[in-house]
């Protein structure tokens, strides 16, 4: 399977501004004092050799959108319709325009919280006569969701002006769906109107979709719980929205992790690889480093005699072979 980071953020989107970006061209100046370059393919080189990741580049700045590609038939695999769903949707339009995917879109909600749903209207192939859409959601209220946002007073096309085939599937935990050759079920989490973790399996390996979720520390049994859900995983997403003392002081009861939490789960999984992810939409990309820099620290303190747990930083653009 190969997994596509189209949108990372939580609860809003957020774009750099241009006191940021010219912070980051004044650093990498300095950085290359007295250097030349024959050409732009060079001092790319050293942007990605003598610069760090939130120096030379950016984690972005759209909302919750993964892709997992590995349908037996070519079909897209989905979790949630952030506003990174606009970018995917342009960029599944013209793969489909050249025949080499199928005009079918598999969706899998976590919840129905704005953030997770926003880029729906924006999504190309939903306007396409030729589209096939099937929505996957522990939500029986999914569809409710979709058609509000897009009624008269917030959005000026209707839902029924979508002109794709469009289907709704309500999903339970503890059953196993297949689509397209790839095993998915869900796990309910903490957090407002309920959220849903999923995990795809496909020829032995398996990614695991957990955000907006809170795991509190008293509740023992839902660790349990999450650390069978994880179990062996090659790639968890995880919401690591807050810091852990945020999450469980000023923060509590908001429905998201921390960090330390998803180390400690994918630890107690045995799972191989961890994203952070759902960044907080507030930090700057030197934030959302230090933090990726404290994770590793942490889980090289805390892993004991286990095998190491890979950790990295989803950004939008990120693509990671499982």
């Amino acid at each position: 399977m190969l997994v596509r980071f189209w949108g990372t953020r939580g609860s809003l989107p957020v774009a750099p501004r241009a006191d940021s970006i010219e912070r980051k061209v004044a650093r990498a100046l300095l950085a290359a004092s007295g250097l030349s370059f024959a050409d732009e393919a060079e001092a790319l080189a050293f942007t990605h050799d003598a610069l760090s990741f939130a120096a030379a580049r950016t984690y972005g700045g759209a909302t919750t959108c993964v892709e997992i590609e590995g349908s037996d038939d070519g079909s897209f695999l989905i979790c949630d319709m952030g506003s990174g769903l606009r970018e995917l949707g342009v960029h599944a339009a013209k793969l489909c325009a050249r025949g080499e995917r199928p005009r079918v879109y598999n969706f899998f909600l976590s919840h129905l919280h704005w953030d997770h749903i926003m880029g729906f209207p924006f999504f190309g192939p939903a306007f396409d006569p030729g589209s096939r859409i099937v929505i996957h959601a522990g939500h029986p209220d999914a569809e409710e969701a979709l058609r509000r946002q897009q009624e008269q007073i917030s959005f000026p096309v209707p839902f029924d002006g979508l002109r794709a085939q469009i289907e709704f599937r309500t999903c339970v935990p503890g059953e196993t769906y297949s689509v397209a050759g790839v095993e998915a079920r869900l796990a309910r989490q903490y957090h407002s109107h309920t959220s849903y973790a999923w995990r795809f399996d496909r020829g032995g390996r398996s990614v695991v979709f957990s955000t907006d979720a809170e795991h509190p520390i008293t509740d023992m049994e839902n660790e349990r719980n999450f650390e069978q859900f994880f179990a062996d995983a090659d790639l968890c997403i995880c919401d690591t929205m807050y810091s852990l003392a945020d999450s469980v002081t000023l923060k509590a009861d908001w429905g998201h992790s921390s960090n330390v939490v998803a180390v400690d789960l994918c630890h107690g999984a045995g799972a191989r690889r961890l994203a952070l992810f759902h960044h907080e939409p507030t930090y700057s990309d030197a934030d959302i480093e230090q933090l990726h820099r404290d994770t590793i620290r942490y889980e090289e303190i805390h892993r004991g005699d286990r095998p190491r747990l890979e950790v990295i930083c989803a950004y939008d653009g990120l693509e990671v072979a499982v």
